[in-house]
């Protein structure tokens, strides 16, 4: 599912192609196991998503001359765009075979991969499916800790898991470009931990206009062109 991204910062969403439109356009490839017996609770899809790319962000390999770090470069030139597909069984086993890195949680996989040419998708990529990534939560998530980053979700908004996976992982990068060397080091050494909760309906207009990194969708699935997905309330931004 892929996304145009905006930060609280940039101008509202515009029809009109701009300069990241015009050029060459990559996505992040995220996979999530989604075995039929055992499939991931929901709010733990989402946080493992947004560590994923969080993870491959600060990976060496991402990183000066690291062997990733041209794509990434060449990735965030553009929209940041982001596809999460599914994968059981054997189709994992063979995306896991592919250069990335896997980020457990709970009871979610997610492997991320360096990014790719949107036509340029390696074969084992491209045949897994983007639809099927609806999942729950056997119970309710648990309050946020209030020390902890909060990727706080639209409450007005029905997204399906992989949708949200991946707006999830929208808002961790850019709160990511808005921290500093040392908080960026902090967040790191603290395994990336943060929550994903859905905002209280009350709350929301107070989350989207208190210049926190603000997630809008480019309408391309799902929901309308424009729409605020998620805010980005980490502790050091606020």
């Amino acid at each position: 599912m892929s996304h145009e991204v905006t930060s609280s910062a940039d101008s509202p969403f515009r029809s009109e192609p701009g300069e990241r439109d015009r050029a060459p356009q990559f996505v992040l490839p995220l996979v999530v196991r989604i075995e039929k017996a055992s499939p991931p609770a929901r709010t733990d899809a989402l946080e493992t998503a947004a560590r994923a790319v969080l993870v491959l962000l600060s990976d060496e390999r991402s990183l000066g001359d690291g062997e990733w770090a041209g794509a990434v470069r060449d990735w965030q030139d553009a929209r940041i765009r982001k596809v999460v597909r599914r994968a059981r069984g054997a189709e994992w086993r063979r995306a896991v075979a592919l250069p990335g890195v896997t980020v457990t949680g709970k009871t979610a996989e997610v492997r991320v991969f360096p990014p790719v040419p949107l036509d340029g998708w390696p074969k084992d990529l491209a045949r897994l499916q983007v639809s099927g990534t609806d999942l729950d939560d056997p119970e309710p998530p648990v309050r946020a800790d209030p020390a902890l980053p909060v990727l706080w979700l639209n409450p007005g908004l029905g997204m399906s898991a992989g949708k949200a996976m991946a707006q999830a992982g929208h808002a961790a990068q850019l709160a990511w470009w808005e921290l500093s060397a040392g908080q960026r080091a902090a967040w790191r050494d603290g395994g990336f931990a943060l929550a994903v909760r859905t905002a209280d309906p009350a709350r929301w207009e107070e989350l989207t206009s208190g210049g926190l990194p603000l997630v809008r969708d480019a309408g391309f699935t799902e929901i309308a062109p424009g729409s605020c997905t998620v805010v980005a309330d980490h502790p050091a931004l606020r």
